[in-house]
């Protein structure tokens, strides 16, 4: 009782401290500032959002990963091998042993199958992870199973890759939960999702301690973890959105790390020998999902026409300059199977036409929402007044990222900004976010991803979605992946603007801080200061 008191009291301190009140941070303690408004839900079969996925990352081992030491290369995590049977579909995992969940339970192949199961049984958000292997509610107890406590029994329906199959177990749904905490907490056969929401059951290097929305995140140290002891005790995640306000506290020392400096709060710390500042290329791309639910976005040539009302080069080249690239396919540049054609430029003439064409030739009125901290105040700033230049008439809905997220879930919006970033590194992560609605109905139950929030019902994508899933020849499968971009590209229900450079801001002392180019691996056990 008291230990939780004193780490309650910490984060209260933290959160309530003013730049004046404290020169540094404690010595066993790492304190971030980030803003995590866009924090729903903390239970791996439901968490969708950045901030979560990186909690998660940090307080659940998955049955595949890539490691602290390592980012770059998938192995197993919860599962230390694999054999696929000759039909390519049965895949067959040893768990490692001695492995314990932070209560101290074992970890065993029956959590693993149950962490898979309660995804596809609760049918949140992200079960269009796992669900696309064929699994459902009705068969997924006899597809996932666990023969022996070492041994997890996976089979698929679909015709995967092995190497999608391990790429879609080391996504956020691949995360294994202690089942018995979670049925202890279980409350009206939820599978303990009320309680998981603002808790954690896992075996990664953190456990949630506590959890204010748009306060802090408070993590502390897993003694159980099977990478040893994370080198600092806790962790402290303040919802700070403002650049200048992390700035200021980075050099007063009041947080060892800034997430979401601007440009030019970047510049203001040259010359600083107490703060380190690095480039991190990431996969995170910005962009306008189009709901074509509004009449008028239903003609491609309009959507066309506002692809051509979006001053790209202006932004990258000014407030954004140092941050972020122009890119306007739904594959990151850099990974394989990326397409670097930048087609669309400002070009009001070119999108008056089109909109004449389309039957709008005094354009219209739209609204658009986005988040109320930078950069997207600036960009959401930028395209109104572009689009004006066109006839098009943008209202900003300015508003935090969850009850946003909220509305685009539900596909209540007409237009909206905000950001992506892969569940796996893969090109069919973002390729079934962004090309693959299967049911576009209100009530879809297969899935709910991009295309579907965005009502956008094309057969002819989902089906080059498919085909480019199940080639086995490399080459062929990268050319579907670059077609299939191409099409989404201008076709789709989207204006993909950009694609970010996280700017990382730390005190000098810190080291050991790993962040990857997606949420998925930002890891912090390793950070000494």
């Amino acid at each position: 009782m008291l230990k939780t008191f004193k780490y309650a009291l910490l984060a209260g301190v933290l959160m309530a401290m003013t730049p004046q009140a404290m020169a540094e941070t404690p010595a066993d303690t790492l304190v971030i500032a980030k803003q995590i408004d866009d924090l729903i839900s903390m239970d791996p079969a439901e968490a969708y959002e950045l901030t979560g996925i990186e909690i998660l990352a940090n307080t659940y081992d998955r049955i595949m990963r890539f490691e602290p030491t390592d980012i770059t290369k998938l192995v197993g995590g919860v599962a230390e091998s694999v054999t696929v049977g000759d039909d390519g579909k049965t895949f067959t995992f040893k768990i490692r042993p001695g492995q314990k969940f932070a209560s101290g339970n074992p970890v065993t192949a029956a959590d693993a199958a149950f962490s898979l199961q309660r995804v596809i049984k609760l049918e949140k958000t992200p079960v269009f992870l796992i669900s696309q292997l064929g699994w459902n509610k009705d068969n997924i107890d006899k597809l996932v199973t666990a023969p022996d406590e070492s041994t997890l029994q996976v089979t698929i329906t679909e015709d995967f890759s092995p190497s999608l199959v391990y790429a879609l177990l080391s996504s956020i749904v691949g995360s294994v939960v202690d089942m018995k905490v979670a049925m202890e907490h279980q409350a009206d056969g939820d599978f303990g999702y009320a309680w998981l929401k603002t808790n954690s059951a896992g075996s990664g290097a953190y456990t949630i301690k506590s959890w204010k929305p748009n306060e802090a995140v408070v993590l502390e140290a897993n003694p159980n973890y099977r990478g040893g002891v994370a080198k600092l005790n806790r962790v402290v995640i303040r919802h700070v959105p403002e650049a200048a306000a992390q700035r200021l506290a980075l050099e007063k020392g009041d947080i060892d790390i800034a997430r979401n400096l601007t440009p030019d709060q970047v510049a203001g710390l040259a010359g600083n020998a107490d703060v380190v500042v690095t480039s991190i290329p990431e996969a995170l791309l910005y962009y306008i999902g189009l709901n074509l639910k509004q009449k008028e976005l239903q003609d491609v040539r309009v959507r066309q026409a506002l692809r051509y009302l979006v001053d790209y080069d202006g932004m990258v080249n000014s407030f954004l300059k140092g941050s972020q690239q122009v890119h306007q396919s739904f594959w990151a540049s850099g990974f394989w199977a990326a397409l670097d054609d930048n087609p669309y430029k400002l070009d009001p003439e070119k999108a008056k036409a089109l909109l004449k064409e389309a039957g709008y030739p005094d354009g219209f009125s739209i609204d658009m929402d986005a988040p109320n901290f930078a950069p997207f105040t600036n960009m959401a700033q930028s395209v109104q007044a572009t689009m004006a230049q066109g006839g098009i008439k943008v209202n900003i809905l300015s508003s935090e990222m969850k009850p946003m997220l909220t509305k685009y879930r539900a596909r209540e919006h007409q237009m909206l900004m905000v950001y992506w970033g892969p569940d796996y590194m893969d090109p069919h992560t973002n390729a079934d976010g962004f090309a693959n609605n299967l049911d576009n109905s209100d009530a879809a139950t297969k899935g709910k991803p991009l295309a579907w929030r965005n009502s956008w019902d094309a057969p002819e994508v989902a089906a080059m979605t498919a085909a480019a899933v199940r080639e086995r020849d490399e080459g062929k499968r990268k050319q579907l992946y670059l077609d299939l971009q191409k099409k989404v590209l201008d076709e789709g229900s989207y204006i993909i603007m950009t694609q970010s450079t996280a700017q990382l801001a730390e005190r000098a002392n810190v080291k050991g801080y790993v962040q990857g180019p997606s949420a998925d691996v930002t890891y912090y056990n390793l950070t000494t200061k």
